[in-house]
């Protein structure tokens, strides 16, 4: 059994909303290098190049990537055998998440009430998804999800006739609905399978695999290169000014569904990919962190 002190996961937390908002991880730059060599489009480049500039001036004088700060939404890996004492798992990542946006003079974004829309004033809270997996680590995956390409996002509940091609066409529309409205270039997270909410809950966390990776099923990988190749001939380009490259990355996770259904979610991410993660306890650490048999 291993204990972790809240007092490392607010650290933590703090400290991957910061950087998440202003070092872009290097799969989204090589993205942007990939692009600048096969965008044909004049003002598609220009974008792109803009785009570097923005994203290395960030990363230097440590400002803001995109003035939306985005949502933190928040992925946990919880080791079966690690207890989390000193208070709640939850309360611990929001008070991250609020020393963070607010020493880090990140835009608070999030309102208290969908219908009242007082703003909180520190970006909290996150949406947080906790599963259970067999260890002794605590593994915090963050992100800081942009409102405008989230609005783009949508799901649709298929029928089992629909099939594979249903899925393909049903992606594309989405990507190509989104349009310049979402920021291109874009990278689609989807669920598939599943029920309603699994489905979109996929969607979002297929959003943190590398840009560039394979898919780990051979068919799937197919299909997210096909997606993909369609994608980059709509024309829409770097944000929307028309060219090449749509979008970086179609990123599929799948679930066994019920006979009679076939749900599929696609979250929509823009060019402000922001995203990090961290093991813990980290190397090194000391009173945080207590292991015992």
């Amino acid at each position: 059994m291993r204990e972790i002190h809240v007092s490392a996961i607010t650290d933590a937390v703090k400290k991957l909303c910061m950087e998440a908002n202003y070092d872009l991880e290097p799969d989204m730059l090589r993205a942007f290098d990939k692009a600048l060599k096969t965008e044909r489009s004049p003002a598609g480049r220009q974008v792109l190049e803009i785009l570097k500039e923005n994203a290395q001036m960030a990363r230097t004088q440590k400002i803001p990537y995109c003035q939306d700060t985005g949502f933190v939404v928040c992925f946990v890996e919880l080791g079966q055998d690690v207890h989390v004492t000193g208070g709640l798992l939850a309360d611990a990542i929001n008070t991250g998440v609020s020393q963070g946006y607010t020493e880090g003079y990140l835009r608070a974004s999030i309102v208290k009430s969908p219908f009242d829309r007082k703003n909180t004033g520190d970006n909290t809270p996150a949406v947080i998804h906790v599963d259970v997996v067999p260890g002794t680590n605590l593994k915090l995956m963050v992100m800081a999800k942009g409102g405008g390409c989230e609005n783009r996002s949508k799901y649709k509940m298929l029928t089992p006739a629909d099939g594979p091609e249903g899925v393909k066409d049903w992606i594309l529309e989405c990507i190509k609905t989104a349009g310049p409205d979402a920021c291109p270039p874009l990278i689609a997270g989807v669920g598939v399978g599943g029920t309603f909410e699994k489905a979109a809950i996929l969607s979002k966390k297929a959003l943190f695999r590398e840009i560039g990776s394979a898919n780990p099923d051979p068919a799937v990988d197919a299909i997210e290169k096909g997606i993909l190749d369609r994608a980059n001939r709509l024309g829409i380009g770097p944000q929307g000014y028309g060219g090449d490259t749509t979008a970086f990355a179609v990123h599929i996770l799948t679930y066994p569904c019920h006979i009679t259904s076939l749900p599929v979610a696609v979250t929509i991410e823009c060019h402000a990919h922001r995203h990090k993660e961290v093991t813990l306890p980290l190397r090194g650490e000391g009173e945080a962190v207590n292991s015992y048999d």
